[in-house]
């Protein structure tokens, strides 16, 4: 009688050890972890070089030429919108970060003789 409770208890823990190894396993949370603490965070994207090369600023129109692309205030390109455009320097909407471009120093300007 031994051996046949003996067999039936060692089928059974062998049934059941079966079953737990086939289940999914399930992570054990710190509970002295912050909540939130599986979250990863992206680092800042960074930012990426606008060159502005020119302005046109009169008292009835506001251009800016940004990388090549003539825009007015509003316009998109890019991901880049125009806020607002001064004598010398344009503000931007870049991705959603407000960046301020300024124009580098003048060229050189030889005269002919």
């Amino acid at each position: 009688m031994k051996s046949r409770a003996r067999i039936a208890v060692q089928s059974w823990l062998g049934l059941l050890m079966m079953a737990l190894a086939s289940a999914p396993a399930v992570a054990l949370q710190d509970p002295t972890r912050p909540p939130g603490g599986g979250q990863v965070v992206s680092a800042p994207q960074p930012e990426r070089a606008l060159v502005l090369d020119s302005i046109l600023y009169s008292k009835d129109r506001r251009v800016a030429v940004i990388e090549g692309k003539a825009l007015t205030e509003g316009q998109r390109v890019d991901g880049v919108q125009v806020i607002r455009i001064y004598h010398d320097h344009v503000r931007v909407s870049d991705s959603g970060r407000e960046r301020v471009l300024y124009l580098d120093g003048l060229p050189q300007v030889r005269g002919t003789q």
